[in-house]
C-alpha cells in the first residue's frame, strides 16, 4: 500500500555524502517542508504534498502534527546485547581503580558473562535480547548488529545464535547476527588458543553456516585474548569458508588493525590505541573503522582519535559497543554526541557514522539514506532544526512508527 507521510519540517536523506574522509555541514542536503512517499515499507520518493498527493491519489495520508526532522534510522553495528545477566561488580571495581586485566583475572570480565549466558535458557535469553532491541529501537536505532561470544562452546554458541534469529522474528528492528566465538579462549577448554580456534573453525562453524545463523565472524585481538599472528591465520581460514570477517581491534593495544587490514576485514572496531601508523592503514584499506565510545566512557579511557581516522581519509562508523562489562549504557545517540564534542566532528560526520557509513561495516548497501528503494526505517525528532538533535546530546527522542 502506498502511504504519503508527511510534512516535516527539515529532511536529510543523508545522499551524496561520500563514503571516507572529513563531512563539512554544509554539504547536508536540507529538505523542506517535504513528505515521503513510501509502498509496501519501501521508500518511493521525497516531495511537497501538492506534487505527491497529484501523482499517487490514492496513497494513504498520514499527517505528522507539530515540527519535526526526519532522519534515515540509526544502524548500531557493533553490540554485544545477547546476554544474560550483570556485571556491576565489575563496574564497582572499576570505580576502585581495578584494571580491565585486573578484573578480569579476579574471575570478572567476559568469563563472568559467559557463566551467566551459559546458565540461561535459551527463551529467556531471547526475550532479554528483545526487550534491548525495543529500547534501542526506541531511540532511533533500527538495524542491530548483535553478536554471540558470551557462550564460547558450541552448543552455547548456537544457543546464543538462535536466541538472536529467534529475537528477529519479534521485532521490526533488523538484526544483523555476528558468531563471535573466539571472543577469548574459554577457561574449560582442553587446548591452546590455536587449537581453539580450529575447534571453532570445524566444529561450530560449519553449523552455523547450515543454520544460516550468521554470515559473520569476529575476533578479538588483545593481550587477554588472542595473538595477532594466531589472529591473522584464523581470520583467513574464516574467510575461505565464505564468511565476511570483521575485528576488535586496537582497544588496549596496537596490532589488530594491522590484521584488519592484511586480512581485508569488513570493519576494525575500537581502535582507542590506534596510533598514526595504524590511522594511515585504515585510511588507505576498504576497512571501516568503527570508534566505540560507550567503551571509553564505560572504562575511563580515551577515545578512539576519530578526528585524525577522518582526516586521513578513513571510513568512520560510530557504534555503542553495547555489552554487560565495559560499555552497559547502550545509548548511541547520546555516546555519538559526546564523542563528537571530545573529538569536533561535525553534524554531518555524526549522522554518516550513524548511518550510511555504519551500513558499510555490514555490508547493507540499500541503508542509511532517505532514497528509493531504501527500506522506510526513518526517525523523526521533534524539533525544527536538525542541529538540535546532538545539541540535546540523546535526550531529544525520536517517533519511530511512522509508516
Amino acid at each position: 500500500m502506498k502511504k504519503l507521510t508527511g510534512p516535516f519540517t527539515q529532511i536529510l536523506p543523508l545522499t551524496g555524502l561520500p563514503l571516507k574522509g572529513p563531512i563539512k555541514d554544509e554539504k547536508l542536503q536540507i529538505i523542506q517542508n517535504g513528505w515521503v512517499l513510501t509502498n509496501n515499507d519501501r521508500i518511493i520518493t521525497i516531495g511537497t504534498f501538492e506534487r505527491l498527493h497529484k501523482d499517487h491519489p490514492s496513497a494513504q495520508v498520514t499527517k505528522i502534527e507539530g515540527k519535526h526532522v526526519l532522519l534515515p534510522g540509526f544502524i548500531d553495528s557493533h553490540t554485544h546485547i545477547c546476554f544474560a545477566g550483570s556485571r556491576a561488580k565489575d563496574y564497582a571495581m572499576r570505580l576502585e581503580g581495578k584494571s580491565y586485566l585486573d578484573i578480569s583475572k579476579a574471575g570478572g570480565g567476559i568469563w563472568d558473562s559467559v557463566t551467566q549466558t551459559r546458565a540461561t535458557d535459551e527463551e529467556t535469553l531471547t526475550e532479554l535480547l528483545v526487550q534491548r532491541v525495543e529500547r534501542h529501537l526506541a531511540e532511533g536505532v533500527t538495524t542491530i548488529e548483535v553478536k554471540s561470544g558470551y557462550g564460547l562452546s558450541v552448543a552455547e554458541e548456537l544457543k546464543q545464535l538462535r536466541a538472536i534469529k529467534a529475537a528477529s522474528y519479534k521485532t521490526k528492528a533488523t538484526l544483523v547476527p555476528t558468531c563471535l566465538a573466539a571472543h577469548m579462549k574459554p577457561k574449560d577448554f582442553d587446548g591452546d588458543d590455536a587449537e581453539y580456534l580450529e575447534h571453532v573453525i570445524y566444529e561450530l562453524l560449519p553449523i552455523v553456516k547450515k543454520e544460516n545463523l550468521a554470515n559473520r565472524v569476529d575476533i578479538f585481538i588483545e593481550q587477554s585474548a588472542f595473538r595477532a599472528d594466531t589472529a591473522l591465520n584464523f581470520l583467513n581460514k574464516v574467510k575461505h569458508l565464505g564468511f565476511d570477517i570483521t575485528v576488535h581491534a586496537d582497544q588496549f593495544s596496537t596490532g589488530g588493525s594491522a590484521v584488519s587490514v592484511e586480512a581485508g576485514a569488513v570493519s576494525a572496531d575500537h581502535l582507542e590505541a590506534s596510533k598514526d601508523k595504524e590511522i594511515k592503514l585504515l585510511a588507505n584499506s576498504n576497512t571501516v573503522a568503527v570508534v566505540l565510545p560507550g567503551a571509553s566512557i564505560g572504562l575511563g579511557m580515551p577515545y578512539a582519535p576519530a578526528r585524525k581516522l577522518l582526516n586521513a581519509g578513513a571510513c568512520l562508523a560510530i557504534a555503542s559497543d553495547w555489552n554487560p562489562g565495559s560499555a552497559p549504557m547502550g545509548d548511541l545517540l547520546m555516546q555519538a554526541s559526546v564523542l563528537a564534542a571530545a573529538e569536533k566532528l561535525s553534524t554531518a560526520e555524526v549522522f554518516a557514522g550513524l548511518t550510511f557509513r555504519a551500513a558499510q561495516a555490514l555490508r547493507l548497501t540499500n541503508r542509511g539514506t532517505l532514497t528509493t528503494g531504501a527500506p522506510a526505517d526513518f526517525q523523526a525528532y521533534p524539533c525544527s532544526d536538525y542541529r538540535e538533535i546532538l545539541y540535546q546530546q540523546g535526550k531529544l527522542r525520536p517517533l519511530i512508527n511512522l509508516i
